[in-house]
């Protein structure tokens, strides 16, 4: 049973929660794009990069990448292209399974991560630091919990 919304336009609570959250990521979001932009870099972009640092020195296979990903990337082949042409990534073929690529950070990856590294730690003080710790860690819960029937296994 759908619960009712007192806001006036939505039809239910589950629409005006849903509303609202699409209105936060929307204003968080301009501010990291803020943040990655002066780099050139996307939130995704970004984001392969941080998971990539995580495995290093090992590789990652690009599915296995993909997985990882906060949000789904359509095209990572593409992404990936543009993160290899800076010489942020490099990818190889393994020998011993030809459709299977494995993908790395250089060091030039890395050392964009350190230089924004403090840049990204502000925006996130900037977009949340308003809110004490025991509010954080209950958004933190409540926001997992609600994408949890949503998630397949493998995330």
């Amino acid at each position: 049973m759908k619960a009712t919304s007192n806001k006036p336009g939505c039809d239910s609570l589950e629409q005006e929660v849903f509303l609202n959250l699409w209105k936060t990521y929307d204003r968080l979001k301009a501010i990291e794009d803020e943040v990655l932009g002066k780099v050139g870099l996307s939130a995704q972009q970004y984001n392969a990069l941080r998971c990539l640092r995580w495995a290093a020195p090992a590789a990652i296979a690009t599915l296995d990448l993909g997985r990882q990903l906060v949000s789904r990337a359509p095209d990572i082949t593409r992404m990936l292209d543009r993160l290899e042409l800076r010489g942020l990534l490099k990818r190889e073929r393994l020998p011993s399974n030809r459709r299977v690529v494995e993908v790395k950070i250089t060091p030039a990856g890395e050392t964009l991560l350190d230089d924004i590294h403090a840049g990204v730690l502000e925006c996130h003080v900037r977009q949340l630091g308003h809110l004490d710790q025991k509010s954080l860690k209950q958004l933190a819960k409540l926001l997992k919990a609600a994408r949890l029937p949503h998630e397949s296994s493998q995330t």
